[in-house]
C-alpha cells in the first residue's frame, strides 16, 4: 500500500476516534498544534454503541473548560454520592460532605457525540471507517500510520508524534515490541448481566449491592430509562432469561427489612460484560504514546475506564504541547510513568470495590463474612467512607 499511497504530513497522528482520542485532538487544536485522527468503525456505530458513564469531576471540567459544549451540564445527571447495600441494609455515602466533590451521569456514547462535534465545527481532520490500519517507524523522527480511506484510496500519515487511543482491541499497543512490553493482566472470575429497561428510576443514586445471590448496582440513565446490573457467570447465555426472571434475581439482590422494590418496565436490551483488569508498561514506545483503553482496561464497578482515558489526555497533551511550545521532551520522556501512577491507584481501587462487592461462586462462610465485615468497616467509618469517596470522584489530573 505505502508505494501508491497519499502522504499526509501533519504534527501528531492520532489512532482511534472514541473519545480519548477525539478530546486530544480537540485540545491540541485548540493549542494550534496540527493532527489527524482516524478510526475504523463510523460515526453512528460508535454514537449508538450504549455504554454507561459517571464522569469524575475533572472529567467534567475538561468537556467544559475546553469549550465542547455544555451538553454534559444541561443532561448529564449530578449525583452527590452512592448508596452502600449489605446485609438488605443502605448505608448513604455523601460524597459533597466527605470530600467536596460530585459525579455526573453522563453515558459515553454522549461525550463521543459533543467531541464529534466540536471537532467537526472546528473543522477537525477526524476520519471515519478506515481500513487497514498499520503503524510504522515508531522508534523514528517521522513515525507513520498507513490506511485505506472510506472512499478505498491509500493514505500514509507522516507524523512526529503518534497516539494509539484505539481502545483495548487496537493495534497500537500490539506494536510494541514484545521485548520492550510487559502486559499486565487479570481476569476476573465475575460478570454483569445488564439491562436497560423503560421504567422510572428505582433511585435517584446508584445503589451498589453486596448480598447472599450475589452483586447488583441499581443506576440509572435518563427520567424514564434505566440501567442495571446483576453479577452473573461470565459464560451465561443472557438471552435465556425471561423479563421476570430477571427482575426477580435484580429483586432478590436489593431485598431488605426496608421492603425497598425495584420500578419494573418492559427490557429491551440484555447483555452479559466480562470483566478483566489490564495494563501496558510502558505507556509509550519511540515517539508512540499509549492512552486510554489502548494501555490499560479495568473493571466497571470503580467507574474509572473513561476518566481515566481523559487523565491520559490531559497528561499527554500537557507533554505534547511543552514540546512544541519549548523543544523540551522532558515532559513526553515522563509520560508514561506520570500516567501510569494514577492508573494503578485506578486498579487497585477498581479491584478493591469489586472483591469487596462480588461474592465467588466456591467463597467459602470465612471469606463471605470477611467481606461483610469489610463493608461494616467502611460505611461505619468517616475515614473509610472518604477513602472511597475520594477513590470514586477521582484524585487531581495531572
Amino acid at each position: 500500500m505505502g508505494e501508491h499511497a497519499q502522504i499526509i504530513r501533519t504534527q501528531v497522528g492520532i489512532v482511534g476516534g472514541g473519545p480519548a482520542g477525539l478530546m486530544l485532538s480537540h485540545l491540541l487544536a485548540k493549542s494550534g498544534i496540527e493532527n489527524i485522527v482516524v478510526e475504523k468503525r463510523d460515526h453512528e456505530t460508535i454514537k449508538n454503541t450504549h455504554r454507561a458513564g459517571i464522569l469524575e469531576a475533572g472529567s467534567v471540567r475538561m468537556l467544559t473548560d475546553s469549550d465542547v459544549n455544555g451538553r454534559v451540564l444541561t443532561h448529564g445527571m449530578e449525583h452527590e454520592g452512592i448508596d452502600l447495600r449489605f446485609n438488605g441494609v443502605s448505608h448513604r455515602l455523601n460524597f459533597t460532605e466527605l470530600v467536596g466533590a460530585t459525579v455526573t451521569l453522563y453515558p459515553q456514547n454522549e461525550v463521543f457525540v459533543d467531541l464529534a462535534a466540536a471537532r467537526a465545527r472546528d473543522g477537525g481532520d477526524v476520519r471515519y471507517s478506515v481500513s487497514d490500519t498499520e503503524i510504522l517507524d515508531l522508534t523514528t523522527d517521522t513515525p507513520k500510520i498507513r490506511f485505506t480511506g472510506a472512499d478505498g484510496q491509500a493514505f500514509e500519515i507522516h507524523c512526529e508524534i503518534l497516539v494509539g487511543a484505539d481502545g483495548s482491541q487496537g493495534i497500537c499497543k500490539w506494536a510494541i515490541p514484545a521485548e520492550h512490553r510487559t502486559d499486565n493482566f487479570i481476569e476476573y472470575p465475575f460478570a454483569w448481566f445488564g439491562i436497560l429497561t423503560e421504567a422510572p428510576k428505582s433511585s435517584d443514586e446508584l445503589i451498589y449491592a453486596n448480598s447472599p445471590h450475589g452483586f447488583a448496582l441499581i443506576s440509572q440513565r435518563s427520567d424514564t430509562v434505566q440501567r442495571m446490573y446483576f453479577q452473573a457467570d461470565p459464560d451465561e447465555d443472557a438471552s435465556k432469561w425471561s423479563e421476570e426472571q430477571i427482575w426477580d434475581e435484580l429483586q432478590k439482590r436489593v431485598d431488605g427489612p426496608d421492603g425497598f422494590q425495584l420500578k419494573r418496565g418492559p427490557i429491551f436490551e440484555q447483555m452479559i460484560l466480562k470483566f478483566r483488569s489490564y495494563v501496558c508498561e510502558p505507556m509509550r514506545y519511540g515517539n508512540l504514546f499509549l492512552a486510554g483503553d489502548a494501555g490499560h482496561t479495568v473493571p466497571p464497578t470503580g467507574a474509572k475506564g473513561l476518566n481515566l482515558a481523559l487523565a491520559d489526555v490531559k497528561v499527554l497533551f500537557e507533554a505534547i504541547d511543552s514540546y512544541y511550545a519549548t523543544k523540551s521532551k522532558d515532559l513526553l520522556d515522563g509520560y508514561s510513568e506520570k500516567a501510569l501512577r494514577r492508573v494503578w491507584k485506578a486498579q487497585n481501587f477498581s479491584y478493591w470495590m469489586t472483591n469487596m462487592l462480588h461474592t465467588r461462586k466456591d467463597a467459602n462462610p470465612f471469606e463471605v463474612k470477611r467481606a461483610l465485615g469489610e463493608l461494616d468497616t467502611v460505611a461505619g467509618s468517616r475515614y473509610g467512607q472518604q477513602y472511597l469517596a475520594e477513590s470514586y470522584t477521582g484524585w487531581p489530573h495531572s
